[in-house]
């Protein structure tokens, strides 16, 4: 839906105190202020694939104008020792609701029905980390390539981990992606071992190396990290982990922990965190960005240029 023309996922909640009445958000008697619109059904997902798969099984909309994928559904680190915490990766597709793999045709063939038919604007590549050194980038690459060969000019994001070797990430820009996405989650040693175990064994110096190359290839405030309030790091940590980022060009994308169902830490019963730690941590970022002249609408794709998925942020509300 769109919440004053903005990107929004909110799940349904039969105890709301809100109601939507003509296109307007009330709270009881009195006008919030706030228009709602909901985003009506996309006409791409009423389609198949040449080779016989549901296009709504091969990528998602975003909001109202953003295609979104994970390439490859799968994680080496799923294994309950492994897993990080807030992750649902496999979740989709043990429901069904997905398939393992996309080939860049599909992808392509996807985006280029979504584009013509529903209007989107930009795309978002993420994927399960792999086996190999490239921990899943070179597919990236071939899928990158292949979409924009069927829409030619579409604003791509990729998202991955710091890959063994850099080049991959000039090979990316190469093949079309403007953004990038190389997610740390947390800067505290201590909260990536305990949240994110398998992840943790790559140590932020490679984080470290990727954003300078990723910054170096695609520029300033085009490459972006998610950074999650409500893991148990101190907020003033969390914060000077955000301005570092920002004097190295990199976005940090500061979102709430959300214990989604499927997840490990929902299991756990690991609440969400208080409103006000995320309201004080996002206005604190957001004055950071502001001072450096970065905002999330500067991107040229991806999540911060989005805010439409389960994980977005308020940044963007804040000034970020």
């Amino acid at each position: 839906m769109l919440v004053d023309g903005a990107n929004a996922a909110l799940p349904n909640n039969p105890d709301s105190p809100f109601d939507v009445r003509d296109g307007r958000v009330f709270h009881g008697a009195v006008d919030t202020g706030l228009s709602l619109t909901v985003v009506r059904r996309p006409k791409f997902y009423d389609l198949t694939t040449a080779d016989g798969v549901p296009y709504e099984k091969i990528a998602r909309l975003h909001g109202a104008d953003v295609l979104a994928t994970t390439v490859v559904q799968t994680c080496i680190r799923y294994g309950e020792d492994q897993r990080c915490r807030f992750c649902t990766i496999e979740e989709s597709l043990r429901a069904g609701e997905t398939v393992a793999a996309k080939t860049p045709a599909q992808l392509a063939e996807v985006a280029a029905a979504a584009v013509r038919l529903d209007g989107v604007r930009q795309m978002v590549m993420t994927t399960g980390t792999t086996t190999g050194p490239d921990r899943g980038a070179r597919n990236l690459v071939r899928c990158v390539r292949a979409v924009l060969e069927a829409v030619p000019g579409l604003p791509i994001q990729v998202q991955i981990e710091p890959p063994a070797d850099l080049s991959v990430l000039a090979d990316l820009y190469t093949a079309g992606a403007t953004s990038i996405g190389i997610h740390v989650e947390s800067l505290d040693d201590e909260v990536r071992r305990r949240w994110m175990p398998g992840k943790s064994t790559v140590p932020l110096s490679e984080y470290e190396a990727a954003w300078d190359e990723a910054v170096r290839v695609f520029g300033r405030n085009q490459v972006s990290t998610y950074l999650l309030v409500g893991l148990g790091e101190d907020p003033d940590d969390l914060v000077s982990g955000a301005a570092r980022l920002i004097a190295r060009g990199v976005y940090p994308f500061v979102v709430p922990f959300r214990p989604m169902p499927g997840t490990l830490a929902r299991r756990d019963g690991v609440p969400a965190p208080p409103v006000e730690l995320v309201r004080e941590v996002t206005e604190r970022v957001a004055a950071l960005l502001r001072a450096a002249g970065m905002t999330g609408a500067e991107q040229k794709a991806g999540c911060a240029a989005c805010g439409a998925c389960g994980a977005c942020s308020v940044l963007p509300a804040a000034g970020g």
